[in-house]
C-alpha cells in the first residue's frame, strides 16, 4: 500500500470520526447503550443476586439483542448522509479510491463502538471487587461482543451504500441484523430441528451455522476458538464488498 493510500484513508477517517463528535446522536447513542447494557445486567440479568462471577450470562448476553438495534443507529449515516446532503459525488471525484473512503469510514464507526464498550468496563472492576471470575470467559466475551458489533456495522454499512434514507437504511439493517441472530438462536434452531423431518436437520444446523448468535455464545464461554473470529472477519469483508459494489453503482 502506498503512503498516499494510507494517508487518504486517514484523512476519510479523522474526518469521519469527528463528525460523529460534532452530533448529539453519538452521545446519545453511547448513554443509551450503556444504560442498556447495565441495565439488564442488574435488572433482567439479576448480577448482584446470583452466585456466579462470570459476566457469561448477565452482562454479554444481552448484548447482541442491543447491537441489532444500536450498531444500525451508528452506521445508517455512513453512506445515506453523503447522499442526502449531495456530498456523495464529491468525494467520489477527489483523488482517492472507494475502498479507502469505505474502510476510513467504517474503522471510525468501529473506533466509536471501541470506545462505547470500553466505558462499561467499570463492570468488570465490580465483578473483581465481589468475587474471584475466571478471566477467560471475560477477555473472550468482550472480543465475541465487539466483533459482534462490527458485524451489525458491516452489514449497515452494506445497507447504507444502497439508499439515501437513513430511515430506510435503519429499518433494514435491523430487520437484516434480526434475522442474522435469529436463524441460530437456540430456542428457534431446536424446534424448526423438531418441526421438519429428521432429513433436514444438517440444512437446519448448516443455517445456523451462518448466525451471528451460533458463533458469539461460543467465545462468551471462554471458548476461543480461530474459526469464530474468521467467521466474524469473513461476514465483515463480504458486507465492505458489497458496500463497494453498491457504492460503484451509484458512481456508474
Amino acid at each position: 500500500m502506498k503512503n498516499s493510500d494510507i494517508a487518504n484513508t486517514l484523512a476519510i477517517f479523522k474526518r469521519e470520526f469527528l463528525s460523529y463528535f460534532n452530533s448529539p446522536v453519538l452521545y446519545v447513542i453511547v448513554v443509551i447503550y450503556l444504560l442498556a447494557s447495565m441495565g439488564f445486567t442488574f435488572f433482567f440479568g439479576r448480577f448482584l443476586e446470583s452466585d456466579n462471577a462470570s459476566l457469561t450470562q448477565s452482562f454479554f448476553f444481552w448484548h447482541p439483542w442491543i447491537y441489532i438495534v444500536l450498531a444500525p443507529a451508528v452506521g445508517m449515516r455512513l453512506w445515506s448522509e453523503e447522499h442526502r446532503l449531495g456530498t456523495f459525488e464529491l468525494l467520489m471525484t477527489m483523488p482517492l479510491s472507494p475502498w479507502q473512503a469505505i474502510v476510513g469510514k467504517f474503522v471510525a464507526a468501529a473506533l466509536v463502538w471501541a470506545i462505547g464498550l470500553a466505558l462499561t468496563f467499570s463492570i468488570v472492576i465490580t465483578v473483581n471487587w465481589l468475587g474471584s471470575p475466571d478471566s477467560g470467559p471475560i477477555i473472550t466475551g468482550y472480543v465475541a461482543s465487539y466483533l459482534y458489533a462490527l458485524g451489525c456495522l458491516a452489514v449497515t454499512s452494506a445497507a447504507s451504500a444502497y439508499t439515501r434514507s437513513q430511515v430506510v437504511c435503519f429499518i433494514v439493517s435491523v430487520a437484516l441484523c434480526i434475522l442474522l441472530t435469529l436463524i441460530g438462536y437456540p430456542g428457534i434452531v431446536d424446534s424448526v430441528v423438531r418441526t421438519l423431518p429428521g432429513s433436514m436437520e444438517g440444512v437446519v444446523r448448516f443455517v445456523s451455522y451462518l448466525s451471528f448468535m451460533d458463533h458469539f455464545y461460543e467465545m462468551t464461554k471462554g471458548i476461543f476458538v480461530i474459526r469464530d473470529v474468521l467467521y466474524f472477519l469473513s461476514v465483515i469483508v463480504v458486507a465492505l464488498i458489497i458496500t463497494h459494489l453498491g457504492l460503484r453503482s451509484k458512481r456508474a
